[in-house]
C-alpha cells in the first residue's frame, strides 16, 4: 500500500513511514486532523487538492474501432480466402457460411475484450455510495466519493469500509478482508501500531477500503482515497496485467499465416505451369488454379475448431466449470502449472475440531466437515468414552465447547452447516462424537449470562446453573490468554498446578501442524450468582485444555492432486494464510513430500531475475499479497510455463488476469475475480480444475485429429490436380466435385471428431510445450503420407476405368467415391491417434460417426445414382462391381495406414518425432 494518498493534485502526503506502523497521534498530526474530524471548509478544500474518493476511469477505445481490431489476424484473413475461393466457384451458401463464421469469431471477441474494464468496474462498485464521517464535530452522512485523506469514519457492523483508514478506535472490532487477503476468518482489529513490515493481513491497525465490517465498532482515520487506496492499488494492477494470447491462438494464427503463403506460392507454380509448360490458355489455367485452391483449402476447418472448443465447454459446464473465453479450453490442455488458493478450494471451507488435549491425554476426532460423525479416539487407537464423573477433563472440555457457544449446526440431507462462527460449528460436531445430545445439554445447563467475545480480551465466557444447583462459568479463547488467568489445571486427581511448559509445547506442537488452537477453562461458583463479568474471572479458574482445528483438505483433491502429479502438472498454494497451517494442508495434499514455504515478506527481498527458479522450486507461497500473486505468475510464464491460477477476492484480480487461464470461484468469488478470469468453478473444487484440464488436452487432441484428418484428405486432391497438369493428363476431378467433396465430408465426418471422447492415456502424458507447432514433424509425415495415399487411390481407380474403357464422367464419379470410402477409413485409423484404431471399441465408433457415416453413405448413393445430381455435378451411375473394387481400394488402404502406425508407435517413431 502506498503510504500516502496522493491525488490528482499536488498537495500529497509525504510517505515518512507505512501508516500501519504510524501511532495515532503522528498520523493525526501528518494528516493535520483531529479525532473529532475535519470540518466541513476544510473537507472541500481537501476534496479540490486531492480528488474524489474513486478509481478513475481508464481511456477506452471507440467500439467501432474494438469491433474492426477483431479482425485483423492471419486466421481471419485465411478464413476469407476461403470464402472468396468458394464464391469464385459460385457456392454462395459455402461462402456465406464462412463470412458468418468471421463475423461471429469477430463479435465474440469483440465481446470478450471488454472483460477487464469490466473488473475494473466491478472493484469501483465495490466503494460504498454513503459512509458515516466526524464533520465540524458532529456525526453525518456523506457520499462516499467526498470522504477525503484526514476524515474520521465510523465503523458499525454490516458496514463496507469506503477508504483505507489507520484505525483511532476499536471495540472488538472484525473486519472481513477476504477479498483483499484470502483469509477465510475476520481479522481482529485494535489500535496499536504494527511492525513496519507486517504482511497486509497483519496489519490490525488498518481497514482497507472494500472489506466488511463483521462485528463490533470502530472509528478511522482517512489516510488513503481512490487510486491510493489498496482498491485503487489492486485496479491498477489490473491494468498493468497483460492478457496473454492462448498457445492455441498462436499456434492457428502461425498455421493459418504458413498455410496461407504455401496455398498462394503453390497457385502461382501451378498457373505457370498449366500455362507455359502445357500451353493451357490463361482462363482454363485460372479455372484449374481454382479447383486447386478449393481442393486445398480446408474451408471448414476453422469452424470445426471452433465448434470444437463450444463442445469442450459444454462438457466442462457439465463438470462445473464455466468457460468465459473460448480459447481457454484448449489453453487448460496446455497448463503446465496450476496455482491455487487454499481455502475452499483445496480444502473444504469448514473447520474440523480434530485434536484435544488434556494434562492427561491427546485425543484425535474421526471425520471431517460438520457432519457429527465418527468418536473420539486415543493416540493408540482406543476408542473414548466420557466418564461418569465430572473430574474428566476431555468430557469437560466437550461440554465446556457445546455451552459456550452461540453456533447452530443444520442437517440439510446429509450436508451439514453452521450457522455462526465456523470454529463454535466445529465444536457441537466435536461434542457430538463426545457423545453429547446438545438439546439435552443445553436443557439441563440452561444459560444465564455471558461475557461476549472482545478482541480486546480474547475470550468468551458463559454463565450455566445445572439442575441440581450448582453453578459454572464455562470459558473459551485464545489459549495464551486462558492461561495467563488459569493458576491449576484439570486432572485425574482433581486440580493441580498449572504445567505452563506443557501446554506452551501443546500448543507449539498444533501450530507446527497448522492447527488454529482455542483453549477451555472453568470455575464452579455459588447457585446465587446470575450475573457475570470479567471480575469474576480473576481467580478460580480451572483450564480444562485445548482444541486444534483445521481446516482439512478435500478428499477429491488429494486424487486430484495426485493425478496432476502424474500428468506431469506442477501444483503450487498461492494463499494468505499463515506457513505453518499451509505447509501442513500441502504435506496432507502430497504436493511434495517435504514442501518449501515461502512467505510474502521473503518474496519481498528476492529480486525478479533469481524470482524465477525460487518459483519453480517452492510449492507453498503464504501471506501472499495481490503483488506477490502477479509477480509469481509472471515469474512462471517466463520459464515457459502455462500457468493457471485460482483466485476468489480483489486481490486476485490482477494475477487472475495476468494467468494463461485465470479460474475464479462461483461460490465465494466477488464480481471482480469472476470478471477479470477466463473461467468459474461453480462448485469451487480444485479436483474440477483438474477434469477441466482434462477436458481442455481431449480438445487439444481432437482438433489436432480434426488437422490430421482435413489437410491429407485436400492435399490428396490438390496432389491429384498437380500431377493431371504435370503429366498432361485428364483432371480426375471436376472443381465442382472437390466443392462437394469438401463440402459434404466437413460438415459430416470432419465435425464427429470434435465430439471424441477422451484417449486413455490424455493424463499421463506430459504437458505440450506452449511453443510446439501446431503440426509436429510426426503430422507432417501424416499429410505427406496420406495424401500421397490419397493421390495413389484416386488415380488408380481413375486409370482402371479408363482401361474399362468407362467415360470421363463415370470414372471421375468413382474418384469421388474412392476418396469418400478412403476418408471414411483413415476417420477410424485417425480417431485414436497415440494406439490401435483396430480394435472393438475402434470398429464400432461413437454413435456420432456412425451417424455422420450413415449421411455421408447417404448422400453418396444420392450423388451416383440421382439424375438430378447428374446434373448438377456431372455424375454417373456406378456398376455393383466396380463398387465392391472401390470397397476393397478402402480396406488395403486402412490396413496400409495401421500397419504405417504400428511401426511408428512400435518403434518409438511417434514419440521422436513429436507425437501425434
Amino acid at each position: 500500500m502506498r503510504d500516502g494518498p496522493h491525488g490528482s493534485a499536488s498537495g500529497a502526503v509525504p510517505d515518512e513511514s507505512a501508516w500501519h506502523a504510524t501511532d495515532i497521534e503522528a498520523a493525526l498530526s501528518r494528516l493535520r486532523s483531529e479525532a473529532e474530524g475535519l470540518t466541513s471548509a476544510d473537507a472541500a478544500d481537501r476534496l479540490a487538492r486531492y480528488g474524489r474518493n474513486s478509481l478513475p476511469e481508464p481511456p477506452r477505445p471507440s467500439p467501432l474501432l474494438r469491433f474492426l481490431r477483431q479482425f485483423h489476424s492471419a486466421l481471419i484473413y485465411f478464413l476469407l480466402a476461403a470464402a472468396l475461393a468458394a464464391a469464385v466457384l459460385g457456392h454462395v451458401v459455402d461462402a456465406a457460411v464462412i463470412v458468418v463464421v468471421v463475423i461471429a469469431n469477430a463479435a465474440i471477441g469483440f465481446v470478450q475484450e471488454g472483460k477487464a474494464e469490466q473488473a475494473l468496474d466491478a472493484i469501483r462498485q465495490m466503494i460504498a455510495p454513503k459512509a458515516p464521517v466526524l464533520r465540524d464535530g458532529h456525526r453525518t452522512s456523506v457520499p462516499a466519493d467526498e470522504i477525503v485523506p484526514g476524515d474520521v469514519v465510523l465503523l458499525e457492523p454490516g458496514d463496507r469500509v469506503p477508504a483505507d483508514l489507520r484505525l483511532l478506535r476499536t471495540r472488538s472490532l472484525l473486519i472481513d478482508e477476504a477479498i483483499l487477503t484470502g483469509e477465510s476468518v475476520a481479522a481482529e482489529k485494535r489500535e496499536e501500531a504494527v511492525a513496519p513490515d507486517a504482511a497486509l493481513g497483519d496489519r490490525a491497525s488498518m481497514a482497507f477500503s472494500g472489506s466488511l465490517v463483521a462485528a463490533g465498532q470502530g472509528a478511522g482515520l482517512v489516510v488513503a482515497t481512490g487510486q491510493d487506496s489498496e482498491l485503487g492499488r489492486i485496479s491498477r494492477l489490473i491494468e498493468t496485467a497483460q492478457v496473454l494470447e492462448t498457445p492455441l491462438l498462436r499456434q492457428v494464427d502461425e498455421f493459418g499465416r504458413r498455410f496461407t503463403w504455401v496455398a498462394v506460392l503453390g497457385a502461382v507454380v501451378v498457373f505457370a505451369l498449366a500455362t507455359l509448360l502445357r500451353s493451357y490458355p490463361w482462363d482454363e489455367a485460372l479455372i484449374v488454379v481454382v479447383a486447386l485452391a478449393v481442393g486445398v483449402v480446408p474451408e471448414g476447418l476453422p469452424a470445426v475448431i471452433t465448434i470444437t472448443l463450444a463442445i469442450g465447454v459444454r462438457r466442462m459446464a457439465a463438470r462445473h466449470a464455466i468457460i468465459r473465453r473460448l480459447p481457454a479450453v484448449e489453453t487448460l490442455g496446455a497448463t503446465s502449472i496450476i496455482c491455487s488458493d487454499k481455502t475452499g478450494t483445496l480444502t473444504r471451507n469448514e473447520m474440523t475440531a480434530g485434536r484435544i488435549v488434556t494434562a492427561e491425554r491427546q485425543l484425535r476426532a474421526e471425520g471431517v466437515g460438520y457432519a457429527p460423525e465418527g468418536e473420539l479416539r486415543d493416540r493408540d487407537g482406543t476408542p473414548w468414552r466420557r466418564g461418569e464423573g465430572r473430574t474428566d477433563a476431555a468430557g469437560t472440555l466437550a461440554t465446556c465447547g457445546l455451552l459456550c457457544n452461540d453456533a447452530v449446526l443444520h442437517d440439510h440431507s446429509g450436508d451439514w452447516r453452521v450457522e455462526g462462527d465456523p470454529m463454535e460449528g466445529a465444536l457441537l460436531t466435536l461434542a457430538a462424537k463426545a457423545g453429547l445430545d446438545a438439546a439435552r445439554e443445553r436443557t439441563a445447563w440452561p444459560r444465564l449470562d455471558e461475557i461476549p467475545f472482545d478482541a480486546e480480551y480474547r475470550f468468551m465466557a458463559t454463565l450455566h446453573r445445572h439442575g441440581d444447583g450448582l453453578g459454572m462459568i464455562f470459558v473459551k479463547g485464545a489459549p495464551e490468554r486462558l492461561l495467563a488467568m488459569c493458576e491449576v489445571q484439570e486432572a485425574p486427581g482433581g486440580a493441580t498446578g498449572l504445567d505452563a511448559d506443557y501446554w506452551t509445547a501443546a500448543i507449539a506442537e498444533a501450530a507446527a501442524g497448522g492447527e488454529r488452537v482455542l483453549g477451555f477453562a472453568c470455575k464452579a461458583v455459588d447457585a446465587s450468582v446470575g450475573t457475570i463479568d470479567r471480575a469474576h474471572l480473576s481467580d478460580g479458574l480451572v483450564f480444562l485444555g485445548l482444541v486444534g482445528f483445521i481446516d482439512p483438505p478435500r478428499e477429491e483433491a488429494v486424487a486430484a492432486v495426485r493425478e496432476c502429479r502424474s500428468a506431469g502438472i506442477g501444483v503450487k498454494m498461492i494463499t494468505g494464510d499463515h506457513g505453518a497451517t499451509a505447509a501442513a494442508i500441502a504435506r496432507q495434499l502430497a504436493l511434495a513430500d517435504e514442501p518449501k514455504v515461502v512467505t510474502g515478506a521473503e518474496l519481498d527481498a528476492v529480486s525478479d531475475a533469481d524470482l524465477p527458479a525460487l518459483a519453480l522450486s517452492t510449492q507453498v507461497f503464504a501471506r501472499a499479497a495481490p503483488e506477490h500473486k502477479l509477480r509469481i505468475v509472471r515469474a512462471l510464464q517466463s520459464t515457459g510455463a502455462v500457468v493457471a491460477m485460482t483466485g476468489d477476492g480483489v486481490n486476485d484480480a490482477p494475477s487472475l488476469k495476468q494467468a494463461d487461464v485465470g479460474i475464479a470461484m462461483g461460490r465465494k468469488g466477488t464480481e471482480a475475480a469472476k470478471q477479470a478470469a477466463q473461467m468459474v468453478l461453480t462448485d469451487d473444487n480444485f479436483a474440477t480444475i483438474v477434469s477441466a484440464v482434462h477436458e481442455g488436452r481431449t480438445v487439444y487432441d481432437n482438433i489436432r485429429k480434426v488437422i490430421a484428418w482435413t489437410i491429407p484428405t485436400n492435399g490428396g486432391e490438390a496432389l491429384m490436380i498437380i500431377a493431371a497438369i504435370l503429366f498432361g493428363l485428364t483432371l480426375p476431378m471436376t472443381a465442382v466435385q472437390i466443392l462437394w467433396l469438401n463440402l459434404v465430408l466437413t460438415v459430416t465426418l470432419g465435425l464427429v471428431l470434435a465430439f471424441e471422447p477422451s484417449e486413455p492415456d490424455a493424463m499421463r502424458r506430459k504437458p505440450r510445450a506452449p511453443d510446439s507447432s501446431l503440426l509436429t514433424p510426426f503430422l507432417v509425415w501424416r499429410i505427406v503420407f496420406v495424401s500421397a495415399l490419397f493421390m495413389i487411390g484416386g488415380f488408380g481407380i481413375f486409370s482402371w476405368a479408363k482401361a474399362k474403357g468407362l467415360s470421363d464422367e463415370t470414372a471421375r464419379t468413382m474418384v469421388v467415391n474412392v476418396l469418400v470410402v478412403m476418408e471414411i477409413v483413415y476417420l477410424f485409423n485417425v480417431r485414436y491417434l497415440h494406439g490401435r484404431s483396430f480394435t472393438w471399441r475402434g470398429a464400432l465408433g461413437t454413435p456420432m460417426v456412425l451417424a455422420a457415416i450413415v449421411a455421408v453413405v447417404l448422400a453418396q448413393l444420392a450423388f451416383t445414382y440421382a439424375p438430378w445430381m447428374h446434373a448438377l455435378f456431372d455424375s454417373r451411375p456406378v456398376a455393383l462391381a466396380d463398387g465392391i473394387v472401390i470397397l476393397l481400394v478402402g480396406v488395403a488402404a486402412f490396413a496400409i495406414l495401421e500397419a504405417e502406425k504400428a511401426i511408428f508407435l512400435r518403434t518409438g517413431l511417434m514419440d521422436r518425432m513429436g507425437g501425434a
